[in-house]
């Protein structure tokens, strides 16, 4: 079965959530690795999927000046169903580098 790989990368991501996904049918995540690349402070990142309401899958996750954390790890998976839309902001503006994998309409 062959699988369509996907990324979306997301530079200086701040006080405004963005999209990082935006599911179709039956969409996985496979990696979210965020990097805060402001250099003198701590940052607090949420990480959700919004539908009917916000789930988070990160919430207020503080990530220290020039780090990274990796969300999804160990071959975890996150499906999103069509309408799903997987979101990210900061609380300092321009503050985070996103990196999202993920596999576009699984197949059968």
């Amino acid at each position: 079965m062959a699988q369509d790989f996907r990324n979306n990368l997301q530079r200086n991501v701040g006080t405004v959530a963005v999209t990082l996904v935006t599911a179709g049918d039956f969409d996985a995540v496979i990696g979210i690795r965020c990097c805060n690349v402001h250099a003198s402070s701590t940052i607090a990142l949420d990480v959700y999927i919004e539908n009917s309401g916000d789930h988070y899958i990160a919430k207020d996750v503080s990530i220290p000046p020039n780090s990274a954390i990796e969300l999804i790890q160990g071959g975890a998976k996150i499906v999103l169903e069509n309408g799903d839309v997987l979101k990210a902001v900061s609380d300092v503006a321009s503050s985070v580098d996103i990196v999202t994998s993920f596999i576009d309409t699984i197949s059968s």
